[in-house]
């Protein structure tokens, strides 16, 4: 299964996943800003940011030959990019109004979701979000 994390920065995307990734068996974390460091790819221009999902989304679809679960942290801000990331499950951090990055905040389109985190609160959410998937 394929697992999107996304939100505005700041929001607890990465705390989230890192504690969903100790829970679930047979899983792995990518994070947006690990891969960017890899691939030395920091482009956030709308082109950088399709490029970045469209490696996130090949990357996860490789890992899932082995694995049950992948979650992709990242803020993936529009409907466009979610799209190329296809995922399985969608995890919407709701936590913040506004992050440091203003040009992102105003390309951000609340995504359709499959799970709403409203308060930062890693251990709570993670439980109730497990129990979701799983049924």
């Amino acid at each position: 299964m394929k697992i999107l994390i996304c939100g505005l920065s700041g929001s607890g995307k990465s705390t989230l996943a890192k504690v969903l990734e100790k829970k679930l068996d047979y899983c792995f974390h990518l994070n947006a800003d690990e891969v960017r460091e890899k691939y030395n790819d920091w482009d956030f221009s709308p082109e950088g940011r399709i490029r970045q999902a469209k490696r996130m989304s090949s990357l996860a679809d490789e890992l899932l030959k082995e694995l049950d679960y992948v979650i992709c942290d990242f803020i993936c801000p529009t409907n466009e990019t979610r799209k190329l990331v296809s995922p399985d499950y969608i995890i919407y951090m709701n936590t913040i109004d506004k992050s440091i990055f203003e040009d992102t905040d105003k390309v951000f389109e609340i995504p359709e979701f499959d799970f709403k985190v409203e308060m930062k609160n890693a251990e709570y959410y993670s439980s109730k979000i497990i129990e979701d998937i799983k049924k």
